[in-house]
């Protein structure tokens, strides 16, 4: 490379717009490799510390020291929360990813398959008016065997089942009676809920009911956009963002709600995905976007009551990857020692393996169940009543991979209410 080559790339490296200097942080200690679910599976990915801070430093001298294996990373983000440095390594992989990769190494089709994966929002809105028809097509194995040949959808893995009607529409029947309290709160309920598991929004709503609190929805929102960030298409992540962001700012602004979620992902990416990996300005809304168990932790500390009945049950909690970055496991843990008798065992949890779409991906799943072979044994052999977890895809992946089924605090909280 001569000497005018690097002045343009110097001047390319100016024009960036998410410019992330932690990387000078790292003091090489390791730990985030040693702390890496994938690095322990995959042996051609070459951890966290030589795909982040190190790789970064090259990165920025030429993009042609970009290095394929990063599409191994799942986005954990354990590697954050073991650094001492405080280096967002998480982000810079995904950053290099969307900045450097661009899909070069992707086949036609794998392109197409994670187009698919990561339109939430239109994946739910084409099958949800035919999910009986969807939902049984996508259980055959014949339709799996398919989708491995053609998309490179993993044969193996169980697909998310629809809801025959979507939680919006449903919602429509309760919005005025939630509109008679005096205490409001809002509700993010992301793709998922919306789509594919409309009770577990139910619930929500039956929990603050019993605190007398209204829930009220945003005017529109759309996927938080997460797919679409770790699956290369970070463009349209920033366009939904930049939607999220004005409808937040209106129920927050104008309508003067605090705003609830039940994804740990959803949430985590609304309060600060969208900065540190977009680069876009949410400061006026994250202060008023939580965690609904960190919220309802905080309503129960001011005083307010949940009618609650006795369960002996014995349960057992899987800490989700980004519940454990954003540091909200103790609150979904105080919330749920309010249910008399309930029984809660924590599990030396690691990386369940499957990691939004990342587990769905033919080369994929293979690491991924291996990834979630300790926890899957931990499960089996406990003798737990359910599994608890904040994290959908969590949920799917358990649900497929152990005997036991897997609930969201919220569903258990719901099940213990004085009706």
């Amino acid at each position: 490379m001569n000497l005018q080559q690097l002045i343009q790339q110097a001047e390319q490296t100016q024009q960036q717009t998410h410019i992330d200097n932690s990387f000078e942080s790292c003091i090489k200690c390791t730990a985030c490799t040693a702390v890496c679910p994938v690095s322990r599976n995959n042996p051609f990915y070459p951890g966290p510390k030589q795909s982040g801070p190190d790789g970064e430093r090259l990165r920025l001298k030429s993009a042609a020291f970009y290095d394929e294996a990063l599409k191994y990373c799942t986005n954990c983000k354990r590697c954050e929360v073991a650094c001492p440095s405080d280096v967002k390594i998480g982000d810079i992989i995904v950053r290099a990813r969307n900045r450097y990769g661009q899909g070069k190494d992707k086949s036609a089709i794998q392109k197409l398959r994670d187009a698919v994966l990561s339109n939430t929002d239109i994946m739910g809105s084409i099958s949800s008016p035919f999910a009986p028809v969807v939902n049984t097509i996508t259980s055959l194995k014949a339709t799996r065997f398919l989708l491995d040949k053609t998309l490179k959808v993993a044969k193996q893995r169980s697909l998310p089942k629809y809801s025959f009607g979507t939680f919006r529409r449903w919602y429509g029947n309760v919005a005025e009676q939630q509109k008679q309290y005096a205490e409001k709160v809002g509700y993010y309920h992301g793709c998922y809920v919306n789509y594919n598991n409309p009770t577990l929004g139910k619930e929500l709503i039956e929990v603050f009911n019993a605190m007398d609190i209204g829930v009220v929805l945003l005017e529109k929102e759309k996927c938080c956009g997460v797919p679409l960030m770790v699956n290369g298409f970070p463009e349209r992540a920033k366009k939904q963002g930049e939607f999220n962001i004005q409808q937040l700012e209106k129920a927050v602004s104008e309508r003067k709600l605090d705003i609830v979620g039940t994804s740990s992902t959803c949430t985590l990416t609304l309060r600060d995905e969208y900065q540190h990996i977009l680069g876009l300005d949410n400061h006026n809304v994250r202060p008023h976007i939580q965690l609904v168990t960190r919220y309802l932790y905080t309503l129960l500390e001011q005083g307010k009551t949940l009618p609650l009945k006795p369960m002996p049950l014995r349960v057992a909690y899987h800490t989700a990857c980004h519940m454990e970055k954003s540091g909200w496991v103790p609150y979904t843990i105080e919330v749920l020692r309010n249910i008399p008798q309930l029984e809660i065992v924590m599990l030396n949890s690691q990386c369940c393996g499957i990691a939004g779409t990342y587990g769905f991906k033919k080369e994929n799943y293979d690491t991924a169940q291996a990834i979630g072979n300790g926890l899957f044994q931990q499960i089996e052999q406990g003798g737990f009543d359910y599994i608890v977890s904040d994290c959908e895809t969590c949920k799917w992946q358990i649900d497929m991979s152990t005997s036991r089924q897997c609930l969201h605090p919220i569903t258990l909280l719901a099940m213990a209410l004085q009706k």
